[in-house]
């Protein structure tokens, strides 16, 4: 037999097999490697925008410098998101959040009959019943209830029981703006629902802080109230509004500390029922507006540099807290150190 000539071929063949081997071996050692992703560059966090609230006081025929202000502040670039209003600043804020224009809200101002809002009824002690400037706010903004406005508004007043300050943020436009300008003495007090209620500014005379409840991240207020200057007013309306301004000054002085502007027109000239000097009034609002301005871009650019660098931080934490950390099972003081460490797997 001679089976050992087999031998030479299976040796052939094994040749053949290693042979191969080495060549995969070698062009996977020479391989490039392929190259690195793209590193992935995060967009910079960015902060929700900047939500301004204006916060219009009470001051009954000053109101008008409300839209001298609110007109100088637009055509300046500066709008509210919000409104809040408090007596005459309830009458202007609703026209003004219901998406009437500041030229349009004067050229009402202008056109307005005052006493077609005084609706004396008869026994009521010469009380103005307020029905008709209910139907005026009503019939101005359209007939929109509070929460269909076009910004988000709101409208103080006081209840007459417990003298607690009331946040009107829906419901009848013009029956909230009548409870929130009800001036004691002048007006009779209104009812709504199982309460009545009073001027709202006898609590908050400058709606500051309504302002930040409707979500303002800035706050400019608008302060029209007289302040007492040593001289006795003369006539029932002067001696009410003179009265209303003392009860709610310590308190008005502490909200107004809690805006971010004050703008004060000069109208303490101006008498509560002076409606003749309207225009006037206007044009102060105007003047004070604009004498504001450096100080009100200085702050709206300070309160958006803080929020985008409190955004950058929460971004840097959540980052952190979603890194991969090593830890070895042994370095309890380092899981101790490292609260991110806490939580995630030894390895």
């Amino acid at each position: 037999m001679r089976l050992p000539a087999r031998l030479p071929c299976r040796s052939f063949v094994a040749g053949l097999l290693l042979a191969a081997l080495a060549a995969c071996g070698g062009r996977d050692a020479t391989r490039a490697d392929p190259p690195p992703a793209p590193a992935v560059v995060a967009p910079a966090p960015q902060a929700p925008p900047l939500r301004i609230g204006f916060a219009l006081g009470g001051g009954a025929a000053k109101g008008f410098a409300h839209i001298g202000a609110i007109k100088m502040l637009e055509a300046n670039g500066i709008r509210a998101d919000v409104v809040a209003g408090t007596s005459a600043g309830s009458v202007v804020g609703a026209l003004y959040a219901s998406g009437m224009d500041p030229f349009r809200m004067q050229e009402r101002a202008m056109a307005l009959d005052e006493s077609t809002l005084r609706d004396v009824r008869l026994f009521s002690g010469g009380l103005v019943q307020g029905q008709a400037l209910q139907d005026y706010v009503n019939g101005e903004v359209g007939r929109l209830p509070i929460e269909r406005m076009k910004k988000p508004f709101a409208a103080v007043a006081t209840r007459l029981d417990t003298g607690d300050r009331v946040v009107f943020v829906r419901g009848n436009t013009g029956q909230a703006v009548r409870a929130s300008s009800s001036v004691p003495g002048v007006f009779e007090p209104v009812r709504i629902g199982e309460r009545s209620y009073v001027d709202g500014g006898v609590v908050s005379p400058v709606p500051v802080d309504a302002a930040r409840q409707l979500g303002a991240d800035l706050v400019i207020a608008i302060d029209i109230s007289s302040k007492a200057g040593g001289r006795t007013p003369t006539g029932m309306a002067g001696i009410v509004n003179q009265s209303i301004t003392i009860m709610g000054q310590t308190l008005g002085r502490q909200e107004l500390a809690r805006a971010d502007v004050v703008i004060q027109p000069q109208v303490n000239e101006i008498g509560p029922v002076s409606f003749e000097q309207r225009n006037a009034a206007i044009l102060e609002g105007e003047r004070a507006a604009l004498a504001a301005l450096p100080q009100i871009r200085a702050r709206i650019a300070a309160v958006e540099q803080a929020r985008r660098d409190e955004a950058t931080q929460q971004a840097a934490v959540q980052a952190a807290a979603q890194a991969p950390v090593d830890i070895d099972c042994g370095d309890s003081w380092v899981r101790r150190l490292n609260p991110f460490a806490k939580d995630k797997p030894c390895g």
